[in-house]
């Protein structure tokens, strides 16, 4: 019993003297502040899949009605921004220099396409495929732009032998298919993992450069009671910072929260648990406050920003690098945000994420504790 109460008070003792620490720390405060709110601004005005306003030469080589007609429906398109010219010269050193991202030619016998029973878009579309994703953008708008023309125009001139579909389509959980929507979410998970690689990453390290490790290293505090001591307040201070990146982007980017915020505690929580042991086992090895923080950026937040789902479409992947995505913890908690942000409490998905945090930490932890020994060599 006496050396239960001792363990506590020196674990109580270490907690409150690194907390104190942590707050004093100005590198602590701009880790947990000021750096999530500068990610958090910039993935969100500075990051976004939607393409609008693309710029484009519309050639119009057509005076017909009708030609006049479809260059309207793509000027007052909301995804285009327009260009007129009567030849396609005109508009090939703009596509050279990506001035222009695609050409839209409406050709001399556009108008003959009412002869045609097969209506097929009597349009040539040239893309710079230089930017695949943004090609097929321009393709696919300028088709949707197309039949929506020729849906009205059947509906006011009453074209025969078009069949007229009345389509509504309805989309879930991002009803106006706002990537910031599902980027956000993304991009808070990518934040907490740089932050919580990062606060731990620089303190054991921090520790040897000023030589009060070797203080602690006299007294009877055990390994385990000294990374429990270390890994406490910057849970605390993670905790806090994911809900000021939460109330920031429900306040600013109007993202809906339709789960729990219980369960969002509790989903962060856990992942910080591994985000934090990552950063413990760094510092620990490299006993180098510059070589940790550069170590941090390298394990963690790469991996989790490229190899997370965040951006990049994990099924689009060659099959090594999927399979190398399930050791990212940041896969399983991107899963977690989005669905809790735009969904809601799924816990089927939930509780699958959560175990899998749940074991990197604790494995993690266990090498940490492994790793560090309290000797100075």
């Amino acid at each position: 019993m006496p050396d239960s109460n001792g363990r506590a008070r020196r674990l109580k003792a270490l907690i409150i003297k690194e907390f104190y620490q942590a707050v004093r720390d100005p590198s602590s405060i701009l880790i947990c502040v000021v750096l999530p709110l500068i990610l958090l601004f910039l993935y969100g005005f500075g990051v976004s899949l939607d393409m609008n306003h693309l710029r484009i030469g519309l050639v119009l080589e057509d005076s017909s009605p009708d030609a006049q007609s479809f260059a309207k429906a793509l000027t007052d398109s909301r995804f285009f921004d327009v260009t007129i010219a009567r030849h396609r010269n005109a508009f090939q050193e703009d596509i050279v220099k990506g001035t222009i991202r695609g050409i839209v030619v409406i050709p001399a016998y556009f108008s003959e396409f009412r002869k045609r029973q097969d209506m097929i878009a009597p349009i040539q579309v040239i893309a710079d495929g230089s930017e695949p994703n943004t090609a097929n953008f321009v393709q696919n708008y300028v088709q949707a732009a197309w039949a929506n023309w020729l849906q009205q125009e059947a509906i006011s001139s009453d074209l025969k032998g078009l069949s007229l579909i009345n389509l509504q389509t309805r989309f879930w959980y991002n009803e106006q298919l706002e990537s910031r929507f599902f980027l956000i979410p993304g991009s808070m998970a990518i934040t907490m993992t740089l932050i919580g690689t990062l606060l731990t990453a620089l303190v054991v390290a921090r520790e040897w450069e000023r030589g009060t490790m070797e203080a602690l290293m006299a007294t009877p505090v055990t390994i385990f009671e000294l990374l429990v001591g270390k890994l406490v307040p910057y849970f605390l201070l993670g905790m806090g910072s994911m809900f000021l990146t939460t109330l920031f982007a429900i306040l600013v980017y109007h993202i809906p929260l339709r789960g729990s915020i219980i369960v969002l505690a509790i989903v962060t929580g856990v992942f910080l648990i591994s985000a934090l042991s990552v950063g413990l086992l760094i510092s620990t090895l490299t006993r180098n406050q510059f070589v940790a923080a550069q170590a941090a950026i390298v394990a963690a937040f790469l991996p989790g920003f490229i190899l997370s789902g965040f951006l990049f479409e994990i099924s689009s992947m060659p099959l090594p690098i999927r399979m190398l995505t399930y050791l990212i913890p940041a896969r399983y908690f991107v899963s977690c945000l989005q669905t809790i942000f735009l969904v809601g409490n799924i816990w089927p998905l939930i509780l699958f994420n959560l175990l899998y945090m749940l074991v990197f930490g604790i494995v993690l932890f266990a090498i940490t504790a492994r790793k560090t020994a309290k000797r100075l060599d």
